[in-house]
């Protein structure tokens, strides 16, 4: 297993490079294969289609971003600070790859069913790190409470449709980056206050 841990990234990078020329729909396994520089046989030795690789590279994708995001956060700095490290970390993250994100957002719901236990799954895991996050000795000294699940979705779904219609435009990543702020600051500050 561990020795095809290189052929599995090659291909990733692949069909990475692959959506970012054509986009998900478009791509072929021999598109796939032509980026990976390997042949059909190996990708049909790691995976049984196109939809299995694209499953496989987004999950891939979440991990990396929430592994940015944890690690891009000091929770002993000012609250505000962990907000912008945070946000910073995410719009790193979509910068570097926008066709994936959009894919993310996009293409990955038009899978349908199959892949909505993905779609909720990673929801779910951002919602729980931006909680844990907010939960810090940053946060506690501003007599801040973690962020409710609530607010969190609702923050977070806030952020991948301008992020969607941000890629869409081609417009620079970092044009997201002060409304993120801004709206993660408000809602975080507000929500612990008031009840729901």
């Amino acid at each position: 297993m561990h020795e095809s841990r290189p052929f599995r990234t090659r291909l990733f990078d692949g069909l990475a490079s692959s959506i970012a020329e054509h986009g998900y729909r478009a791509t072929t396994v021999a598109d796939i294969v032509r980026h990976a520089r390997t042949s059909k046989r190996t990708f049909y030795s790691e995976f049984t289609d196109k939809e299995e690789c694209f499953v496989e590279l987004l999950r891939a994708d979440h991990e990396q971003l929430l592994l940015a995001i944890r690690t891009a956060v000091n929770p002993e700095s000012d609250w505000r600070e962990q907000v912008r490290q945070a946000a910073t970390a995410y719009v790193d993250h979509i910068g570097a790859r926008p066709g994936i994100t959009l894919s993310w957002i996009r293409e990955l719901p038009a899978l349908g069913t199959t892949v909505r236990s993905i779609q909720r799954a990673a929801m779910s895991d951002l919602t729980d790190l931006l909680i844990d996050l907010s939960d810090s000795p940053g946060f506690r000294r501003a007599e801040l409470a973690p962020v409710r699940r609530e607010l969190a979705v609702v923050l977070l779904g806030g952020l991948r449709e301008l992020t969607a219609l941000t890629v869409e435009d081609e417009l620079p990543a970092e044009s997201i980056l002060e409304p993120a702020v801004l709206a993660a600051e408000a809602l975080l500050s507000a929500g612990s206050a008031a009840p729901i």
